[in-house]
């Protein structure tokens, strides 16, 4: 199952990417998300954390730090917040608001988009090192 969340992951990054470069940015933003969700819930049960059916897993990620190796340790609190920071835009960037009449466009500039495409590569880039040295071992 990890090693499917992961693959998931990866197909949202691409997404990600792919949206950014045809400048639609609400979509970078939620695909993006939608990449650091996967890649943390792999994460988790790999080592066989069964999570809280949540788009933001990083408080039990935090809460297991122990369960990973010492160099992912290092990591656990930028990926946590980037985990927290993109579940608070997963609706707004599918939506808007619409209480305050603003559409997803209006939400999500190039500059959120790119900052949120970062964070889903380097929760990727982390996730895929540790699932990696995991099963190899």
């Amino acid at each position: 199952m990890a090693k499917d969340f992961l693959k998931r992951a990866r197909a949202r990054l691409i997404d990600a990417e792919a949206a950014l470069k045809r400048g639609d940015y609400p979509e970078t933003v939620r695909y993006s998300q939608e990449c650091v969700e996967l890649s943390l819930k792999a994460c988790l049960r790999t080592v066989g954390i069964e999570y809280p059916k949540v788009h933001d897993v990083g408080g039990i990620l935090r809460f297991y730090a122990h369960k990973f190796p010492e160099w992912m340790q290092d990591q656990i609190e930028s990926l946590a917040e980037a985990s927290r920071d993109l579940a608070e835009k997963r609706a707004p960037s599918m939506y808007g608001l619409e209480a305050l009449g603003k559409t997803a466009s209006d939400l999500f500039g190039f500059d959120e988009a790119k900052d949120a495409l970062e964070k889903a590569k380097r929760t990727y880039k982390v996730v895929f090192k540790f699932i990696n040295e995991f099963y190899e071992s």
